[in-house]
């Protein structure tokens, strides 16, 4: 859908208290799509990792939260009905080298809102290779136990292989990891064009820092990370397919939806103008914390919508309500979508900041979190869902 502006429109809005009074005009109802002829299916899990976990010290998310080093501050970055927000420092806040895109939560590992005793807020940043060097993607472990004071520490998702001398190393992720989500010890990244990179928290490792230009084991018998003293490992992944003729969904996003049952991830597509644009529903199993398969191995689509909204950057569902984050340029606030199957799309224009990007929900605080991504622009903040 394409936003229409009018002189009288911005006129009439600046004279509003905020942006989320303005009346909500209705959209095209989304259609629906046959859910099932969206599917995924498991790997096996690296065997690799046992190998590593024996050349490499193991830590755990505690350890890497108790390890900050960058220190965020509070800020308002002008969000409608804003709960929370803050800042990345000011290297992360205008670096140019890594752009975040995806957000989740220790209340979406476990829904007492923590994981091994520690609250953390964790984004995706992919690196924009300026240097020549594609670094991939790194995650911010945000220890969000004293939101007054945030402080933090970047990590490296990898991905171990063997080498052709048969020596287990590993290499960098190169993908946009526009959405990801913590369920259980496992963490599930969106790859656009293969479906979910899954990491396994149970095994992050320390390697040697010094070299910002090399990765993986080394001939001294090191192992480097571009610099990071941290590695998070890809254990297996969630491959897409279609039926019926669909093309693939690209996974540009997803979020964690625990209000469904069983719990469930929303993923959907990004796209302007936005025409043909999905969302998708896969259910996921609480005692395994992956997805659901069923008997032919296959995990099928349970909801699926053309949705057709130009530049959906996020999605979740509360209750069985989606809402969805839309982006407007890199001078214009953000948007926000909502709409319950059956009915039409509600945009709640301006209510984000400008550049926002993927979504997830902190169920007992009503709190619907999302980051921006432009330099100079960035946060990551929580407004009221309920509000909407």
């Amino acid at each position: 859908m394409v936003r229409q502006r009018s002189l009288l429109g911005l006129t009439t809005a600046l004279l509003l208290v905020s942006a989320w009074l303005l009346p909500v005009p209705a959209a095209d109802a989304a259609s629906t799509l046959n859910a099932a002829n969206f599917r995924l299916t498991k790997s096996a899990y690296s065997g690799l990792i046992h190998d590593l976990d024996a050349a490499l010290p193991n830590v755990s998310v505690p350890d890497v939260v108790a390890d900050a080093n960058r220190t965020a501050s509070r800020c308002s970055p002008g969000a409608a009905v804003l709960v929370v927000a803050f800042c990345w420092n000011s290297g992360d806040a205008a670096t140019t080298a890594w752009y975040p895109q995806a957000i989740t939560t220790s209340a979406d590992a476990y829904a007492a809102g923590t994981y091994e005793g520690a609250r953390v807020i964790m984004t995706s940043w992919y690196d924009a290779a300026d240097d020549g060097i594609d670094k991939g993607v790194r995650v911010s472990f945000v220890d969000w136990s004293n939101t007054s004071a945030p402080v933090y520490r970047h990590t490296l998702l990898v991905e171990p292989y063997t080498r052709s001398d048969g020596k287990a190393s590993f290499r960098s992720v190169n993908i946009h990891a526009g959405g990801m989500f913590w369920y259980g010890y496992y963490l599930y990244v969106a790859d656009t064009n293969i479906g979910f990179r899954v990491f396994d928290l149970r095994h992050i490792w320390r390697v040697t820092t010094g070299d910002s230009t090399k990765i993986g084991l080394q001939a001294d018998g090191s192992y480097q990370a571009f610099g990071y003293k941290y590695v998070l490992p890809q254990a297996f992944r969630d491959t897409r397919s279609t039926a019926g003729g669909y093309p693939h969904l690209r996974f540009s996003f997803a979020a964690l939806d625990r209000t469904s049952t069983p719990d469930s991830v929303v993923v959907g597509e990004y796209g302007y103008p936005g025409t043909g644009t999905r969302l998708v529903r896969f259910p996921l199993d609480y005692t395994t914390r992956l997805l659901r398969a069923s008997s032919d191995g296959l995990t099928p689509g349970t909801e699926a919508y053309d949705m057709s909204v130009t530049s959906m950057q996020g999605a979740t569902a509360i209750n069985g309500k989606f809402y969805l984050s839309t982006s407007d340029g890199d001078s214009n606030k953000g948007d926000l979508a909502t709409f319950r199957p059956g009915g039409s799309v509600a945009m709640h224009y301006d209510t984000l900041p400008i550049g926002p990007e993927d979504v997830s929900y902190w169920g007992d605080r009503d709190q619907l979190w999302s980051l921006t991504e432009h330099p100079n622009q960035r946060s990551v903040f929580a407004i009221r869902a309920s509000a909407y």
